[in-house]
């Protein structure tokens, strides 16, 4: 399999690397504005394909070459800074989006190319993307709270002294701070958190929940902070998805996805069974009245910044 990567600055350049280290494709295309980066990022991961897989590494500068490229994985567009919200790069990242898709758009096959969507504020760019793409919205998928939803992850394992293996949990909605926690579904080894929580004698009272949920949604702030960016994360995020894609795992992840049409047409992170074709299935999953309104709201949210472009 052929992938393109549009976008080879922090970000991308991270996910070429995890990608890379998978042996799942036979070829990466790194395409870049900045022509020496790109060309510096391909030979470097060249000499690191020596030590892993035999995989074609190559840096290019116009958009045919890209030609027969299967998945097309955007990460071009500024990057999240210290102060910033994820929502303070829409305009800006609005204009990167509707230069590149038409232009990837002329030099794929539309009848089976997946677009992969990571540049920020996600939902809103997976929203503009596939309306500018006219692709089927199952295969214009957005990373979406996969990342965030790891993170919930990591912190409940820390919190309950279990492997994050045996934890199922969900962020759903924007990637962004109003994503939701769905806390009616978690469960560890199957059993909900609430019985586990008795079973194991730990205590979660709702001050606890909400840390946890605080923690979440300024994870990438702190990252930001100490770090000036995240891209470790994403990049498994992207690599996870792949996944899912090239064999077919029929896997659930919570991407992002258009969903609805007209005035209501949204794109957001709810479970979905992705495979080889992309987004397969739509679930919904269990939630109390208080994660629904908050679900709404997330929505609103992301539909009013859409349409302010």
């Amino acid at each position: 399999m052929k992938i393109a990567i549009i976008g080879v600055g922090t970000v991308g350049s991270a996910i070429a690397t995890a990608v890379q280290k998978t042996g799942l494709v036979r070829e990466i295309v790194l395409f870049d504005t900045d022509g020496i980066r790109a060309r510096a990022a391909a030979e470097d991961l060249g000499h690191a394909s020596a030590f892993s897989y035999d995989i074609k590494i190559t840096a290019v500068s116009t958009y045919r070459a890209i030609k027969g490229s299967e998945i097309v994985i955007i990460a071009a567009g500024a990057n999240q800074r210290i102060g910033e919200t994820r929502m303070d790069l829409l305009n800006k990242n609005a204009a990167v989006i509707e230069d590149i898709v038409p232009r990837v758009m002329a030099n794929v096959d539309n009848k089976n190319v997946k677009l992969i969507i990571v540049t920020n504020p996600l939902d809103v760019m997976v929203m503009l993307a596939q309306k500018l793409s006219k692709l089927p919205t199952s295969r214009v998928i957005g990373t979406g709270t996969m990342l965030d939803s790891a993170r919930l992850k990591i912190i409940l394992s820390r919190q309950l002294n279990v492997s994050t293996r045996s934890i199922t949990s969900y962020v759903l909605g924007e990637h962004g701070d109003s994503s939701v926690v769905n806390w009616s579904t978690i469960c560890i080894g199957g059993i909900g958190i609430d019985d586990f929580c008795k079973q194991a004698k730990i205590s979660m009272p709702q001050t606890t929940r909400k840390t946890i949920e605080h923690r979440v949604k300024n994870a990438a702030y702190e990252i930001i902070k100490g770090r000036g960016a995240t891209w470790d994360g994403i990049g498994a995020a992207v690599v996870d998805l792949l996944y899912a894609i090239v064999n077919d795992e029929k896997r659930i992840l919570t991407t992002s996805i258009v969903s609805g049409t007209g005035k209501d047409a949204v794109a957001m992170s709810m479970p979905r069974i992705v495979g080889a074709n992309g987004v397969i299935m739509n679930l919904q999953p269990k939630m109390d009245t208080n994660e629904k309104n908050a679900l709404r709201k997330s929505a609103k949210i992301i539909r009013k910044n859409f349409d302010s472009i």
